[in-house]
């Protein structure tokens, strides 16, 4: 079954005016599940636009979008959190500063739940998140009262990205969720990222200027200019690739 099918999404910003811009031209994709796509591209480009739509964040102005043969090209963000999570650029969006490191995991274990239902914390839903937190090795599951304001940018965002796949996404959409991070909490955060991906078998996407970490991680790459999809390698191509591939495309890219 496909998980996420996309035909022909176009979207404007400042549509009508002399500003007029086409983020989207166009763009039709579909991923499998269990795909783990890597999208790469200048400013510009499209990627996070893209990324926007699939949330829910935006409108497309025209085209479809569906999610396990669902549509939702309609529906809020809120409407699809049933199905997505996602992790962002900066890591203070994840989480509460003024809860505790527990707190912020209720809070996180209430986004798929009918309203009519509510977590509590208790000692079964502490060990779960002591649990949660334990693959870190960090120490921080033996301090889940710490507000998580005190932790740094690198902590913060590994708690998000193990909230965002406690119960398991249909689609887990990461926006360049190691860009403001040192290189040793991005290499953390992003090892994480893939395991997590791995071992709970989901479908992902995820939008990155790094080249280096669009070679190491995903089955398959895409690369974005003008709002389209120019360049879309499967696994076996892109396995073959070389960063000094990729740095030509951009220079290709900036030379039209």
């Amino acid at each position: 079954m496909k998980m996420l099918d996309i035909e022909q999404l176009t979207k404007y910003f400042n549509r009508g005016t002399p500003s007029e811009v086409v983020a989207l031209d166009h763009v039709s994709l579909a991923m499998e599940e269990k795909e783990f796509l890597v999208i790469i591209g200048s400013n510009g480009s499209g990627k996070t636009t893209l990324l926007n739509l699939i949330a829910g964040n935006h409108f497309a102005d025209a085209g479809s979008l569906s999610i396990q043969n669902i549509d939702v090209t309609s529906q809020p963000d809120y409407a699809r959190s049933k199905w997505i999570a996602r992790v962002f650029q900066d890591p203070l969006k994840g989480t509460a500063p003024d809860l505790s490191i527990l707190e912020n995991f209720r809070l996180a274990s209430l986004r798929t739940k009918s309203k009519s239902l509510r977590t509590g914390i208790n000692q079964l839903f502490r060990k779960r998140v002591q649990e949660l937190v334990s693959v870190l090795n960090l120490g921080l599951e033996n301090k889940l009262d710490t507000l998580v304001g005190k932790l740094s940018g690198g902590q913060r965002q590994a708690l998000t990205l193990l909230m965002a796949t406690m119960d398991q996404p249909k689609l887990l959409l990461l926006d360049e969720p190691t860009a403001a991070l040192d290189p040793r909490s991005s290499a953390v955060v992003m090892e994480l990222a893939n395991r997590i991906i791995t071992v709970q078998q989901l479908t992902a996407i995820l939008v990155t200027h790094n080249l280096k970490q669009a070679l190491d991680y995903g089955s398959r790459l895409i690369m974005m200019d003008s709002g389209q999809i120019k360049r879309d390698f499967q696994q076996i191509e892109k396995s073959t690739l070389q960063l000094a591939d990729m740095q030509q495309w951009f220079y290709e890219s900036a030379a039209v």
